[in-house]
């Protein structure tokens, strides 16, 4: 079949035509619909498929992860057990307002038994927190340097908790104004923490 015999060939007459050229239309008709077809059906579809697999993918990390924790389970029980175990023990280190005042002498004796001399021993107003209420104490101690090292290793030995922030060292001088080579200044600030009751906390 030549090119001029396919310009003759009828549009309103299809029956007509060749049985080659009926093929080859029907042929591209069929191509057509296929591309078409997989073009606003199957390319959607292989779209989906590929984002359930990503979800799938995901969803088995996160099978994996809470497989291994309730395989822990038991383990993380005990852990959180122990962890409230040793909550309350701090909890009980932390005095109420009632003990405030005997926990300020106890400080206080601390350095005086390691040897120290108070210049200054002034407690600050109560710092709320969520919980408890800080109560920073500004101190400033003149003594040796193994006494400084009495008076924190007693702070660390008493059964409430006591901290210390901010502090330097630094030389003292005599009354008169010379210098005393021996003696130095602890400034420092101590903090002690009271437990906040419901009430003082909500």
């Amino acid at each position: 079949m030549t090119f001029d015999e396919l310009n003759e060939l009828d549009f309103s007459n299809i029956g007509e035509w060749p049985v080659v050229v009926k093929a080859i239309t029907v042929l591209l008709l069929c191509a057509l619909i296929t591309v078409g077809w997989y073009f606003f059906d199957i390319e959607d579809r292989y779209l989906q498929l590929e984002r359930h697999k990503q979800i799938e993918k995901e969803l088995r990390q996160q099978f994996e992860i809470k497989q291994a924790k309730t395989a822990n389970l038991d383990a993380y029980k005990a852990q959180l057990a122990e962890m409230q175990e040793s909550f309350g023990a701090m909890l009980r280190q932390l005095p109420d307002k009632t003990e405030v005042a005997g926990l300020l002498v106890d400080v206080s004796q601390t350095g005086l038994v390691a040897g120290l001399e108070f210049e200054l021993f002034q407690p600050q107003d109560e710092i709320p927190r969520e919980f408890y209420a800080e109560l920073p104490i500004k101190l400033r101690v003149r003594g040796r340097y193994h006494e400084f090292g009495s008076f924190v290793s007693g702070l660390v030995s008493l059964p409430r908790i006591v901290t210390l922030h901010d502090f330097s060292i630094h030389r003292a001088g005599d009354e008169k104004g010379g210098p005393g080579r021996q003696l130095l200044i602890l400034e420092a600030t101590a903090k002690t923490y009271r437990y906040l009751d419901e009430e003082e906390g909500s």
